[in-house]
């Protein structure tokens, strides 16, 4: 298991992550340190762990908010995949129904010609 170290609003921290996400947690880090520095800017010296709860509650609402957007696109996406499947069944019955009109012409054409053939 790797360990880095990560600076959250002035301190630093050793962290252990999975072997390779080192950059992921690294990059996590560096997110939610500007989200606490915006903060500090925002709201002035109200204290290090209310700076970080408010920026972990923000955190936590961003996430809530995208696992809505991300329900509302699965749902969209299974009624496409619906339609597309029933479109999908249409085209094949087309396809069928022209086979078996062409099959028919051909017969007809065949029909004929054994007919002029004959005169």
């Amino acid at each position: 298991m790797a360990q880095i170290t990560v600076n959250i609003n002035g301190r630093s921290y050793r962290m252990a992550c999975e072997d390779g996400q080192e950059a992921h947690l690294q990059a996590l880090a560096e997110q939610f340190d500007a989200l606490v520095k915006q903060l500090r800017s925002s709201f002035g010296e109200i204290g290090d762990q209310r700076l970080t709860v408010m920026a972990g509650v923000m955190g936590q609402d961003e996430v809530f908010e995208l696992r809505n957007k991300v329900s509302v696109l699965e749902t969209e996406l299974e009624g496409l995949r619906g339609t597309r499947d029933q479109v999908m069944e249409r085209v094949q019955q087309s396809e069928a129904q022209l086979v078996t009109q062409m099959d028919e012409a051909a017969r007809l054409i065949n029909e004929m010609a054994e007919r002029l053939e004959g005169l």
